[in-house]
């Protein structure tokens, strides 16, 4: 039987604050159960990027965020369906951050984010943001 491709189209948030970065834990009845990822989801239909991921902050944190820099999307097939990740590194911009889905989330320097149990789609999303920060620190000098 043939099955049309599916791809899912999602926006998610590298959250810097005071030099560290917000990476929360999937809960166990999500796909990919215990896997951290940067915080967001899916688009809605005729929603832009950046309305889902205000409208997925909301829900899932509880706060705002003020997108600093667009990273390159990231495309990536999984056995069911293509994920198509939008990311943006952010900052707070207001709320109080509490979890409404995930079991947990951790503050973590940038480096340390490689040390986490991350789905597949997501690792670019790290090295892209390690490849600005190390952009950003040469261009400061």
């Amino acid at each position: 039987m043939f099955v049309k491709d599916r791809t899912v189209r999602v926006a998610c948030a590298v959250i810097e604050d005071a030099g560290k970065v917000l990476a929360t834990q999937r809960n166990t009845t999500m796909s990919m159960p215990l896997k951290w990822e940067f915080p967001g989801g899916k688009l809605h239909p005729g929603e832009s990027p950046e309305e889902c991921l205000a409208r997925e902050l909301e829900e899932e944190l509880g706060v705002r965020a003020s997108i600093k820099h667009a990273l390159p999307p990231v495309h990536h097939r999984y056995e069911e369906f293509t994920i198509e990740l939008i990311p943006f590194v952010c900052t707070l911009a207001g709320g109080t951050l509490v979890l409404h889905e995930h079991r947990a989330m951790a503050w973590l320097s940038p480096h340390e984010l490689k040390e986490l149990d991350w789905p597949e789609a997501d690792l670019p999303v790290i090295a892209s943001y390690l490849a600005l920060l190390v952009e950003q620190k040469s261009c400061a000098k």
